[in-house]
């Protein structure tokens, strides 16, 4: 069984071919046989139905000529005349030939009963077989009173009938071995065109499977079948390369955090083991060393602790977990967060500015780390005399919540990576003083898990500007 696509239209084209051509092949030939016979069957009518045609077969057979006189009336070659008793025995027969007649005569070979017995009129025709040569004959038959009871019958040979069938069965034959054959050459050069696009695309997701997920398939068009076929192929390829990269770039993001995240917690190790190491050797026998060994081993563990409570929440964010969802006042927050700063930086300048509550559905305790983790960032990376403003507004189905200040503000290259864990603008800040990078990573992520999206821009006259925006409660 042929299993290509090409195989099975090839054989489909030209199975559909041969059944047409059969078909009217068949109706051709049984349409031909028909109107022939049907003529011959006129002929042998009018003879039997019209006086004349009676008078003239009496005349044919009673003379003692071999052919009969001359008439209106014109019987093929070969017409056979017969006078039949009722006892079936032929009595007289005639044969009407233009030439000589032939030294055996073809006769009809007529049934034991004639159908026409006791009828008037010759009717209906019907198809005996021949002899010498004469494979069929169609016969009529009927009474004649002048006969003394007896029946005549006419019977004209279907020899050229036949022949024509026999000729329109072998131009049939020829025609449509000629058809099939064109059809075949043709459908294969039809298919084959048609099938080139699908081998260019089985080329190019070969090219795909081998690793190349830049390739595109061709045509990729809404005006053709395959066309369409080559968007699909194409939408799906986009999706499988965006798949790709972002697992490639998923699993990037992971090395890097888990490299960042061991190198973070490395010094706070060291500095505990060192501190450790230091007490086991004799720091006990000092009061003032025992005691700074105890505190800077208490302060590196609270140190680790909240670093790893950070990549603790980063891990549940990314995976999907469930937050608290109920109405949360944003500038309740936003109050909250800057009376915090300003009791921890009370020289600072910090402002808010809010015109009325603006309500959220979210998680409370997140949503204050994402307000308290952007003022944080501003008090650490700008200048102790630089004033920060937090601002909280809607604008129609959105709450937006501001953090600005008037700092050196972030480079190009920065604004881009901001937002990665443990990556800080300044690498030689102080960890102790700038943190581990966390914190903003922290808040992109609790910031999205709301539905929300939270930018960086620069400030008019300098400095950074955090915007975090969270859909309204309904």
């Amino acid at each position: 069984m042929t299993k290509s696509l090409r195989g099975r239209l090839l054989i489909g084209v030209i199975s559909l071919v041969i059944v047409g051509l059969l078909i009217s092949d068949i109706a051709t030939y049984a349409a031909l046989q028909t109107f022939l016979v049907k003529r011959i069957d006129d002929q042998l009518a009018s003879v039997a139905n019209s006086p004349s045609g009676r008078q003239l077969l009496v005349n044919v057979l009673t003379e003692q000529q071999g052919r009969g006189p001359s008439s209106s009336i014109q019987f093929p070659p070969g017409t056979v005349t017969e006078e039949i008793s009722p006892s079936g025995t032929v009595l007289v027969g005639k044969a009407f030939f233009l030439g000589p007649a032939p030294t055996s005569i073809p006769l009809p070979v007529l049934p034991s009963t004639l159908p026409n017995a006791g009828t008037d009129k010759g009717a209906p025709q019907f198809t005996v077989a021949g002899t010498n040569g004469v494979s069929q004959f169609r016969v009529i038959d009927w009474p004649e009173d002048q006969l003394q009871g007896n029946f005549i019958v006419l019977a004209i040979p279907l020899t050229e009938v036949q022949s024509t069938l026999s000729q329109l069965l072998l131009l049939e034959a020829s025609i449509s071995l000629a058809v099939v054959a064109a059809t075949a050459i043709l459908a294969l050069l039809i298919i084959r065109i048609g099938l080139r696009p699908l081998q260019r695309m089985g080329s190019v997701a070969a090219d795909i499977a081998a690793g190349d997920l830049t390739k595109r398939v061709e045509p990729a068009t809404s005006q053709t079948e395959i066309g369409r076929l080559g968007l699909a192929l194409n939408g799906m390829l986009s999706q499988i390369e965006a798949a790709f990269a972002e697992r490639t770039a998923s699993n990037e993001r992971l090395r890097r955090v888990i490299a960042d995240a061991s190198h973070e917690l490395r010094t706070p190790l060291t500095s505990i083991r060192g501190y450790a190491e230091m007490l086991r050797r004799g720091a006990a026998e000092s009061p003032i060393d025992s005691e700074a060994a105890r505190r800077r081993i208490e302060e590196e563990s609270i140190r680790m602790t909240g670093l790893v409570d950070d990549l603790l929440v980063l891990a549940r964010l990314d995976q999907g977990r469930t937050l608290d969802r109920s109405a949360v006042d944003l500038r309740a927050i936003a109050t909250d967060a800057v009376a915090d700063a300003r009791v921890v930086a009370p020289q600072r300048q910090i402002s808010l500015s809010a015109d009325g509550p603006v309500l959220v559905t979210g998680d409370d305790t997140r949503l204050r780390q994402v307000l308290g983790n952007l003022v944080r960032n501003a008090l650490v990376h700008t200048p102790q005399q630089t004033s920060i403003e937090v601002a909280v507004a809607t604008d129609d189905s959105v709450g937006r919540v501001s953090v600005s200040d008037h700092g050196p503000g972030l480079a190009a290259e920065d604004v881009e990576r901001i937002f990665e864990p443990f990556y800080r603008a300044d690498p030689s800040r102080s960890r102790d003083r700038g943190g581990a990078g966390l914190g903003l990573s922290i808040v992109s992520a609790v910031v999205s898990a709301h539905g929300g999206r939270v930018k960086v821009s620069q400030t008019e006259g300098g400095g950074a500007t955090f915007e975090v925006e969270l859909p309204l409660a309904r």
